[in-house]
């Protein structure tokens, strides 16, 4: 039941691109696993400097805890993951709160801090 519903979701993902998000499926004898490249400024392998995104990597996102339903899709996840990573920073609820403070406090210095966490981690 679960590999037929991945499968169909990755029919669609094929079908109906999504801008800004490319993944594959690296195991062909596992499609349960997925790699997923998110262009823009779930485990992260690279540090990244964000304050809903813990310094080992793991993502505060909500529908991936408490609001995830059988409806969301692949898809939808992947788009809500992009959205939190570009436009949906939520510094009420951290994982990282002495980012969030300065992503309150100090949003130049907090924007150059993420400039050079990119460079130095993701380049």
């Amino acid at each position: 039941m679960a590999l037929r519903r991945i499968y169909k979701e990755w029919q669609d993902c094929v079908e109906h691109p999504m801008e800004g998000i490319s993944f594959k499926i690296p195991y062909a004898d596992n499609s349960f696993y997925w790699d997923a490249i998110i262009e823009g400024p779930v485990k992260f392998k690279t540090p990244v400097y964000h304050p809903n995104i813990h310094r080992k990597g793991f993502l505060n996102l909500e529908i991936l805890k408490e609001t995830w339903s059988p409806a969301l899709t692949i898809a939808k996840v992947l788009l809500c993951v992009r959205c939190l990573l570009v436009d949906d920073i939520n510094a009420d609820d951290p994982l990282e709160p002495d980012i969030a403070r300065l992503y309150k406090t100090d949003r130049a210095k907090y924007k150059q801090t993420v400039r050079e966490w990119t460079k130095k981690y993701a380049m």
